[in-house]
């Protein structure tokens, strides 16, 4: 039940959160003003929170949740707008709330672990009954961020080209934006060359072999690929900086003969290849387009090829009913996306190819280990970001590293290594 008592009262000169530049953040800085659904978001607010192991201690006192002293504590600073923003848009507000300061953390307090006490019960904080009448509030994905040839680069550039040195300030020197596989005693690049390596292991990648990259990031495993097994990479990306730098790291590795960077989307390539690896795009191609892109994997393989693929990925019955969703990640973050389940990779791989899993690799827990080490980095290097981004930027950025580290702490989210193949009677 819940725990309603009295703590110190929040000193709301503690978070001085600067109000979103209009011009940037166009309509973030004023909450909506939707009385009514503010006031039933209060209540669906406190009877969720009331089960979880966490404290939300209010701007008097008052504390909510069934956390004991040592659970994690989330401050609300400004209430009214905090419920007037969940009341909006549940999905969108909840994180905007956090940008605008109307939420915060206690000092002792990390942000993931206030998120992981939520992603433990997602499925169960809102009731039954209002989770049927979830189609009546909830928005829908846009029509101009589907993932259509003519709207894919631009989903593609309001992420990726953000600026690479965003990207320098928290990733390693490999330059990997995706989870690593850590073994006892591995730092963060270690841990993402043996997942580069255990991708290329998938696909059977060695000497010789014309190998199709589709998502390229920053050039690390085109790289890796060239320079270590002798293959001959055409990897392709969306994005304008990463073409740049993906180029100029193949260049400065010698393997420019080898690699390939095409700014190229995956529906365009012709030809054939030995292997086909792609690592973490798939999240990018969007439910409609789930068909292509799986059989282009398969019209692009030679006969007796192979596919390496990493995908996130969450429980089928969840993606089934979050499918139509736009979310506080698709405004802020990556728009266009949807994360897929195993059972609709397999299911559009039996109806749109003839490949099929024939390895699996599980790597959920790494990535929770992962992000936290991006975040940790991103926060600690934040005075070479100054300058080009503002503090509700630094605010947007910590909460989606923190966002996705408690998706794969309590298992809501996952990560998977496949390797494909066609069956051995199948015609090419």
């Amino acid at each position: 039940m819940t725990t309603v008592q009295r703590a110190g009262a929040v000193d709301l000169r503690r978070f001085p959160v600067p109000r979103p530049d209009e011009s940037h953040w166009p309509g973030l800085a004023t909450p909506p003003r939707a009385p009514f659904r503010a006031r039933i978001a209060e209540a669906v607010f406190r009877r969720a929170v009331a089960p979880l192991a966490l404290r939300v201690v209010t701007p008097d006192g008052r504390v909510m949740g069934s956390g004991g002293k040592s659970a994690p504590v989330m401050r609300l600073v400004r209430p009214a707008a905090f419920y007037a923003r969940l009341g909006a848009d549940a999905k969108i507000g909840f994180g905007e709330s956090y940008l605008t300061g109307d939420w915060t953390t206690a000092p002792d307090t990390d942000l993931a672990d206030v998120l992981s006490a939520f992603a433990a019960r997602l499925t169960r904080l809102v009731p039954p009954a209002l989770q049927r009448l979830r189609h009546l509030v909830e928005r829908t994905q846009p029509p101009f961020e589907e993932n259509s040839k003519e709207n894919s680069r631009s989903n593609i550039s309001r992420h990726y080209d953000l600026s690479n040195e965003l990207f320098e300030t928290f990733l390693d020197e490999t330059m990997t934006y995706s989870s690593a596989w850590f073994e006892p005693g591995d730092d963060l690049a270690a841990a993402q060359t043996r997942k580069i390596d255990g991708i290329l292991d998938l696909a059977r990648v060695r000497s010789g072999m014309r190998v199709l990259e589709i998502g390229s990031g920053w050039g690390a495993l085109a790289i890796r690929a060239a320079r270590e097994r002798g293959a001959h990479v055409t990897t392709l990306t969306l994005s304008t900086e990463q073409e740049a730098l993906a180029r100029k790291r193949a260049e400065e590795a010698g393997v420019s003969d080898l690699v390939e960077v095409r700014l190229q989307d995956y529906r365009d390539v012709t030809g054939r290849f030995d292997a086909v690896v792609s690592v973490e795009m798939i999240e990018a191609v969007g439910e409609r387009y789930w068909p292509t892109y799986f059989a282009a994997l398969d019209n692009l393989l030679v006969p007796g090829g192979r596919v390496g693929l990493q995908a996130i990925t969450m429980p089928h019955d969840r993606m089934m009913a979050t499918r139509r969703s736009y979310t506080w990640i698709h405004k802020y973050v990556f728009p266009g996306g949807i994360i897929p389940s195993l059972r609709a990779i397999e299911e559009n791989l039996a109806a749109h190819t003839k490949l099929s899993v024939v390895e699996l690799r599980e790597l959920g827990p790494h990535y929770a280990r992962t992000l936290a080490l991006w975040r940790e980095r991103f926060l600690a290097n934040w005075d070479r970001l100054e300058d080009s981004f503002d503090d509700t930027f630094r605010r947007m950025w910590e909460f989606y590293l923190a966002y996705c580290e408690a998706g794969f702490r309590v298992g809501y989210l996952g990560v998977s290594q496949l390797g494909l193949a066609r069956h051995p009677f199948a015609t090419s």
